[in-house]
Parts: C-alpha cells; structure tokens; sequence
C-alpha cells in the first residue's frame, strides 16, 4: 500500500493504493477512477508525492520510502503490461475495469534501519 498526495489548485488531497513497482521504469503502477477525489487532482496537475511504508514492531526494522514524481494514466502496450502485472500481484483486480496510472518516480528517498539505524539512501532520476 502506498500513500499518494495531490493537489491541484488551492485542493490536496491523499489517498491510499495498491501498487505494483516497476524496477526497469523506476515507476509504481496503480489502479483507480478518474472520477475519484485524488483522480480528479492528478487529471489537473500530474506532480504528485507519497510514502511507502510498513508497520514493523521493532524501531529496528523500519523500511519506508518518501518520494515525488509524475503520473499519468496508462494506454496500450504499457498498459497491458501493467494490467497482467497488477493482476499477478492482486487477482481480485480481474473483476475491476478501473484504468491503471503510472507514477514515473523522480526522487526517492529510503530509510532503512536494517542497515544502521536512520540509514537514508537517496536517488534521483537524471534531467
């Protein structure tokens, strides 16, 4: 489950969604309805931003992902290819016909305390 927050205008808004994440694309894939609150905003300003994050009982343990990027609704081969993807990981999403957008990630920041505790690993997409 990742967050996703948009804003349009003088509106914000977040939401939660599944998704499935893209290594070669550096991108997640969601599924939802343009007519949604968040669709609505993402529709009038692609920039949007969000977190990745799990609820582990231990301080130890905790892996969570900040980032910002861009997103747009999926169309053709891209699109089928995300579908089969997000079906795979959510087979109730064959029952669903909600188009599948893409957040194309700019920047991403990790923490990860598996790796020393506060570990921060940063990435940007090259301009």
């Amino acid at each position: 489950m990742l967050s996703l927050c948009c804003t349009a205008d003088d509106q914000l808004w977040c939401a939660n969604c599944y998704y499935v994440f893209d290594e070669t694309r550096m991108a997640f894939w969601i599924m939802t309805e343009p007519d949604t609150r968040h669709g609505e905003l993402m529709v009038h300003n692609p920039q949007v931003a969000g977190t990745v994050n799990g609820q582990p009982r231990s301080v130890l343990l905790i892996k969570g992902v900040q980032y910002r990027g861009r997103v747009k609704r999926l169309e053709e081969s891209t699109e089928k290819v995300a579908r089969a993807a997000y079906q795979k990981r959510f087979p109730v999403s064959r029952k669903v016909s909600a188009p599948l957008w893409e957040i194309v990630l700019d920047e991403v920041k990790m923490t990860d305390n598996a790796l020393g505790f506060g570990k921060k690993i940063a990435w940007q997409r090259e301009k």
